[in-house]
């Protein structure tokens, strides 16, 4: 296993491999989340939740994300992803194995450490570049264009941004590219109609709660602001998915249409049994 996916033969290593793949047959591959999507209303045409398949995403991403691009094509085959924490359970892991090259920004200098120690060959290669970096409105354009510039890129396939807090504003703040693709943490706790986020705090820092990003009817509205549309949700709840308009066609279900592809939180499918503790505070209609 640990030469299938090119890490380094630490015990470390090793160890959170065996754990990662432990926790997937716990998880996803149960029978409640198969009960789930035996949901009739995800035979509809063009639908992405029963395409939903975990490689090394939190939860279903690897799939949608996989299905995604074979409606649409790949073009530069690379990514910018920020909050991938250890980058052993984020949105581009499986996408740098299968030779995608790309950038992470991660903020937490822990993360960063291990990350050069169990992705080394990508580091060393060249196919991942690693900043560690906390993210705000002020600097993620100049990351991003830093980074195309290196690259020697004017286009970006995947963008995947999951900060638990700003998430709305980040992707607000980004000029520089208009990725093909965008995936993104919503806050599952406020559905449709609302469309709502916390206000931009750089300093605001989740504690776990319900308290935390934007509603998935704010990121529809920022979306179509931006030129892009809503084509689906995660079965458990956790990231949308935007394609930008030029590429979308009729190759997907009501896009757009936030209240169509609302899912509820079932983060008890990811192993999160209790849930989020409910929490409110201030927040923005857009």
């Amino acid at each position: 296993m640990a030469t299938l996916i090119n890490y380094s033969n630490s015990l470390i290593g090793i160890r959170m491999i065996y754990k990662h793949y432990s926790y997937l047959l716990k998880s996803l591959h149960s029978s409640q989340y198969s009960a789930h999507l035996a949901d009739r209303r995800y035979d509809a045409k063009g639908h992405l939740a029963r395409h939903g398949k975990k490689v090394f995403s939190q939860s279903d991403e690897d799939g949608i994300i996989a299905e995604i691009f074979e409606r649409i094509g790949i073009k530069a085959r690379n990514f910018v992803e920020f909050g991938v924490e250890s980058g052993l359970e984020c949105n581009s892991l499986w996408l740098l194995m299968q030779g995608w090259n790309g950038m992470w920004i991660e903020a937490s200098s822990k993360h960063c450490k291990n990350i050069q120690s169990s992705h080394q060959l990508y580091l060393q290669n060249g196919q991942l570049n690693l900043r560690n970096d906390f993210v705000l409105r002020d600097n993620i354009d100049m990351m991003i264009a830093n980074y195309l510039a290196q690259s020697k890129s004017a286009d970006l396939d995947l963008l995947s941004i999951d900060i638990d807090s700003n998430d709305y504003w980040i992707w607000q703040a980004i000029t520089v590219v208009k990725p093909r693709v965008v995936v993104i943490e919503y806050n599952a706790h406020w559905p449709p109609p609302a469309n709502i986020t916390i206000p931009y705090d750089p300093k605001f820092s989740w504690k776990a709660d319900s308290y935390f990003g934007a509603s998935l009817g704010a990121l529809a509205r920022l979306g179509k602001l931006k030129g892009y549309a809503l084509v689906g949700c995660n079965l458990t709840g956790v990231n949308a998915f935007f394609v930008r308009d030029d590429l979308v066609k009729n190759r997907f279900y009501k896009p757009g249409d936030a209240k169509a592809h609302y899912e509820p939180p079932r983060f008890h499918l990811i192993g999160i049994h209790n849930g989020h503790p409910p929490a409110f505070g201030p927040v923005v209609e857009v």
